[in-house]
């Protein structure tokens, strides 16, 4: 009645004591987030892009291909797949936290006392022999009860890493998706204004052909032909520079997807690229659960809170059971014999007391570490914020830019016919002809320029939403 009485006693105390649960339970930090974003110049929809696929975002054929290539041979990417292998293991090795820790022991050993000891002279007297022999093979069993919900804060922070080490791994191929898109629109535009370089090169070549036939009718001096020739030169400059940097950034995009440098086959224009007509931004409360990076700082918050806990728990009791069993003899011919059979059971509470203010430190580190934790994923919410409002400015601006470029290039386009016409007719000289040409240059490059930075704007939108890692 008193070992019943006794055992009801102890599961008590165990049951109180798993109550008594160290460390806090992660609450999501408060964050002072805008109903909409900063640029937005309407009302925010209830739908974001960064829900929508990047295979359905982007239509070119090629563009999607090269995306597709990067995301299976991008070596960044790979590591931060085998990030997530190896977070796996950890929480593996949580979940197994809870089960006891089992040991096989076989020993042998024999000793021979010196013949002048109590041992020696009690070995000859008794046992008629000069040494001890001891044959043991044994299981030892240690089982450490979660008192104080270390294990299962431990388990909480794995969990956590790992999906840190998932959501970086999200936001890795999102960075991948943004880049691809963006070397490959800076490729279209390379290839736009090479072309546009090639016809200047042409029309330059009209232009000093006439300053030769003007030179030669005595209109204009040899002046005008060596500025005629300038302007060409100029223009026969831009080739060999755009043909290098198209030959680097199809480089760039090849090493991207883990291949070796080379060309990259293309039949699309600039001009054939189409942004979205509705870029949905969704509200700012959204990027929370949208942008992977941003996840992944509340991951680190979060296990960074679980650490505390561990740290708290270590400076409490531990109750750990202990139980080993199996054989043991004096001699090896009786070593699996029935009578060699033995068995313990124990258990104990082991408390630290002083340990050189380790454990204190541990646990002032900890809370230390969840501040900056905390402080961090303030900062990655508040960045992606700003991302999203500086990609909607670029948008809002560049649409005004575009179209303004296109009457540039139109008005400057109809300047070079009326001066070429003119100068035939001596209404004008030749320093207005170079000029028209070399501004109507200037702004063909500067509007595939422009074009090339709207849509790099609505790639930047996307990923700041965080769209492309679905």
């Amino acid at each position: 009645m008193q070992k019943r009485f006794l055992s009801l006693i102890i599961l008590l105390i165990v049951v109180v004591l798993a109550a008594c649960r160290v460390g806090r339970n992660y609450e999501r930090p408060a964050l002072d987030l805008p109903e909409h974003f900063n640029g937005q110049a309407q009302a925010p929809s209830d739908s974001s892009i960064a829900g929508v696929e990047w295979k359905q975002f982007f239509q070119d054929p090629v563009l999607l291909q090269l995306i597709d290539s990067t995301l299976k041979g991008n070596y960044d990417l790979q590591i931060a797949l085998k990030n997530i292998e190896s977070a796996q293991a950890y929480v593996r090795q949580a979940k197994a936290a809870w089960l006891p820790s089992l040991n096989l022991q076989a020993t042998g050993s024999t000793s021979y006392p010196s013949k002048n000891s109590l041992n020696g002279i009690s070995l000859g007297s008794f046992l008629k022999t000069d040494h001890i022999e001891d044959y043991t093979l044994a299981a030892n069993l240690s089982w450490e009860i979660d008192v104080w919900g270390k294990i299962r804060r431990q388990k909480e922070a794995a969990l956590a890493s790992y999906l840190q080490s998932y959501e970086g791994a999200r936001a890795v191929q999102t960075e991948l998706v943004a880049n691809v898109a963006n070397s490959y629109y800076n490729l279209l535009m390379l290839d736009e204004q090479l072309q546009i370089a090639k016809r200047n090169v042409a029309l330059s070549d009209s232009i000093v052909q006439m300053m030769r036939l003007q030179k030669t009718a005595g209109d204009v001096t040899e002046l005008a032909v060596q500025q005629a020739l300038s302007q060409q030169q100029t223009a026969a400059l831009l080739v060999p520079q755009l043909e290098q940097g198209i030959a680097i950034q199809e480089n760039a995009l090849q090493i991207l997807a883990g291949k070796l440098p080379g060309t990259v086959t293309r039949n699309t224009s600039l001009e054939d690229i189409h942004i979205w007509n509705a870029l949905g931004t969704g509200v700012p409360a959204e990027l929370i659960s949208h942008r992977p990076d941003v996840r992944s700082a509340e991951m680190e918050l979060v296990a960074a809170n679980a650490q505390v806990g561990v740290a708290q728990a270590s400076m409490y009791p531990a109750l750990t059971l202990t139980a080993s069993g199996g054989l043991n003899s004096y001699k090896a011919a009786h070593w699996f014999d029935i009578n060699s059979l033995f068995g313990t059971v124990a258990g104990g509470l082991t408390q630290p007391v002083f340990q050189r203010r380790q454990l204190k430190t541990q646990l002032e580190v900890a809370r230390i570490q969840r501040d900056q934790a905390a402080l961090r994923f303030r900062q990655q919410a508040l960045n992606a914020i700003g991302e999203v409002s500086n990609a909607l400015v670029r948008l809002d601006k560049l649409q005004s830019q575009r179209q303004i470029a296109n009457s540039q290039v139109q008005t400057l386009d109809l300047a070079i016919s009326q001066a070429r016409m003119l100068f035939r007719s001596g209404l004008a000289n030749y320093l207005e002809v170079i000029t028209a040409q070399s501004n109507y240059l200037q702004a063909e490059l500067t509007r595939a320029d422009v074009v090339r930075q709207q849509l790099s704007a609505s790639v930047e939108l996307y990923r700041s939403l965080g769209g492309g890692w679905k």
